[in-house]
């Protein structure tokens, strides 16, 4: 009784926002990597880095996508680089590396913490028989799983670094969340997803997954609904016990 189709035999979990608190700590990296990126430009709108831009531009995708797209809003164009650009360059993969460096230092100081109610669903959902897979843009993927004491649930993990070394679109479009259900050996009408994210929403519905769960941590509850959510909530426990 976990809230979800009868033909669902697989969860597919965003990690950031979803299941760990994360998704605050990356907004924090994001402004202070964007804010200090800004302040040395002369070109483009060099106003500072809101939460309406993290929704709209950078929250679910993978990191240079993230940086590539918000610039593009700003009217701001960097070259590619690598990926092994030094946090120092201004490319777009030197100011995601940026980015990370300091993500990580905020985890290191603070930790990670899950949410008591993610972690109560993914205890319903193992002890119910789903599989379980976690699908994040996150390059920190398994880093953040092992802080958290999650990845004892998690019998897949699709993640930036797997994104990358195999090609795979990043959100909204539905390349992760399909290769996370192939890594668990479901079909897409046989899983559902999870995502507090526009852009993983869109991609969960673009994937044509059997349920849509839109997980409202930034108030956002009828934009979750128009990207294509089926059910939104704002902690996963409101699912326990409502069989559909």
């Amino acid at each position: 009784m976990i809230g979800l189709p009868d033909a669902v035999t697989a969860c597919l979990f965003d990690l950031d926002g979803v299941l760990t608190s994360t998704a605050a700590l990356h907004q924090e990296a994001w402004r202070k990597t964007f804010d200090e990126f800004l302040a040395t430009r002369t070109d483009g709108d060099r106003s500072p880095f809101t939460q309406r831009d993290y929704a709209a531009h950078v929250d679910g995708r993978p990191r240079a996508d993230g940086v590539r797209t918000f610039l593009r809003s700003r009217g701001i164009e960097l070259p590619e680089g690598s990926p092994d650009d030094p946090p120092t360059a201004d490319t777009v993969n030197g100011v995601g590396n940026r980015k990370n460096e300091d993500l990580l230092k905020i985890i290191d100081e603070r930790g990670v913490q899950p949410y008591p109610a993610s972690v109560r669903y993914l205890e319903a959902a193992r002890d119910a028989g789903l599989k379980i897979g976690v699908v994040t843009s996150s390059a920190n993927g398994e880093h953040v799983l092992e802080v958290a004491d999650l990845a004892r649930f998690v019998e897949a993990r699709v993640d930036g670094v797997t994104i990358g070394e195999r090609g795979l679109r990043g959100k909204p479009a539905p390349d992760s969340f399909l290769e996370g259900a192939r890594e668990l050996g479901v079909a897409p009408e046989h899983a559902a997803v999870f995502e507090d994210a526009l852009a993983g929403v869109q991609a969960g519905r673009a994937g044509g997954f059997a349920y849509v769960v839109g997980v409202n941590r930034a108030e956002q509850a009828d934009e979750l609904r128009a990207h294509g959510a089926d059910v939104v909530v704002d902690e996963l426990d409101e699912l326990l016990g409502e069989h559909r």
